[in-house]
């Protein structure tokens, strides 16, 4: 019988081995992953790796033990260039076939590559990897100054850890605050009143035009003339999903791959679960891609049960987190499309909540330091029920990532 094989070796990956050995099955698992690593924790790359407060073989999920125990062929560093759904095969880079008798596709996502002149310049740097941060973590030496091109969580949290290492930090972000798409104003301030405190510079509504400078970038060139010094600049303007190989193999894609509630694809036999999926979400109206761990792992249970012919539906609570100092984001649900907020406790104390509604709807919560509120949202968001009257609950709403 041929294997299931799954292609990216990442969170999701490490958990759909998990899932399919601990639901009982016996046959082969092959992982195939482009980078040499066994998969590991990214949340930490751009905060506790950056700043050498740990390891890279603290970031495995598993030891490579696991692997071995559970009889899985980890194909590390092998690159699959082809999907062939007729022949329910894959291509690798040296040539190399193999056939599967179900495919699961976690490929992820990538940074999304500079938008400016420049962006070859040594210096320049995007984070994705464990040899990403590497590469920035030589950079990062104390009194250089870094630029960072995007106020999202990544470029913020690689703020902060900066202005730990002793970095003279500027943000740059073209929305007219930061987190515009993410937050609402109230939180996107408290985040920038506290990176401020720290000494980062924060200019909004500012473009880049070029990265300047030979062999190496020296400045950062702004839609409004100015030109800022850098040694070393961090582009965090968001990611991509890799969705060539299942594109390449004629595969439904939009904004991601297509997959049903089963995590099932186009073609048969083929599924995708993590970051690089597509799918259809009942709470929130819509279809989502979501990029966080949670929806890596709990998809990569679902895509396993599915691959076993168990019944699935998928159809999560959205949920995310950002360290940021010694600031705790945690956000449940997703706030496009709302209307008005509601705020619960004292933002100057550094522990409150904004609750997000879509006329009586709630539709998300923003928790910072604070974990019991963040509880209880994912609760209420998971099941809404009919309110009293004048009391506002979480139903579906339809929404816009």
């Amino acid at each position: 019988m041929d294997p299931i094989v799954i292609i990216g070796a990442g969170q999701t990956a490490a958990q759909a081995v998990a899932t399919l050995r601990a639901e009982g099955f016996e046959g082969g698992i092959v992982v195939f992953g482009d980078e040499p690593s066994l998969p590991y924790q990214r949340p930490p790359l751009s905060k506790a790796f950056l700043a050498g407060e740990t390891s890279a073989d603290r970031l495995e999920l598993r030891p490579a033990a696991f692997y071995a125990d559970q009889h899985v062929t980890m194909a590390l560093g092998q690159r699959v260039v082809a999907i062939d759904p007729a022949a329910r095969s894959i291509e690798t880079a040296d040539g190399m076939r193999r056939r599967y008798t179900s495919l699961l596709i976690a490929t992820g996502t990538r940074a999304r590559g500079c938008p400016v002149p420049g962006g070859h310049l040594a210096g320049v740097h995007a984070i994705r990897t464990i040899g990403d941060v590497d590469r920035l973590r030589a950079d990062c030496l104390p009194g250089a100054r870094m630029v960072i091109i995007g106020g999202g969580y990544i470029g913020l949290e690689v703020a902060a850890k900066a202005r730990a290492l002793g970095l003279d930090v500027t943000v740059l972000e073209s929305q007219p605050r930061l987190l515009a798409r993410a937050v609402c104003a109230a939180t996107a301030d408290h985040l920038a009143a506290l990176h401020s405190a720290h000494g980062v510079t924060i200019h909004t509504g500012i473009g880049v035009e070029a990265l300047t400078g030979v062999d190496r970038v020296t400045g950062v060139g702004l839609s409004d003339g100015r030109r800022l010094a850098a040694d070393v600049v961090l582009v965090a303007v968001g990611a991509v999903p890799n969705v060539e190989l299942a594109q390449a193999a004629g595969l439904a894609v939009d904004n991601g791959i297509v997959v049903d509630a089963a995590t099932r694809t186009s073609a048969p036999n083929i599924y995708a679960a993590g970051d690089v999926a597509s799918f259809p979400s009942g709470l929130c109206g819509r279809r989502l891609r979501l990029e966080s761990v949670p929806n890596a792992i709990d998809m990569a249970k679902a895509a396993a049960q599915a691959m076993l012919g168990q019944p699935v539906c998928y159809d999560p609570v959205p949920w995310f987190w950002s360290d940021q100092y010694d600031v705790k984001l945690q956000i449940a649900g997703l706030s496009q499309g709302h209307d008005r907020t509601e705020t619960d406790g004292d933002p100057a104390s550094g522990r409150f909540s904004i609750r997000y509604f879509a006329g009586d709807r709630l539709i998300a919560v923003d928790s910072i330091n604070d974990p019991r509120s963040h509880l209880a949202a994912r609760r209420a968001l998971a099941n809404p029920v009919p309110a009293a009257a004048g009391t506002p609950v979480a139903v579906p709403v339809p929404i816009t990532l």
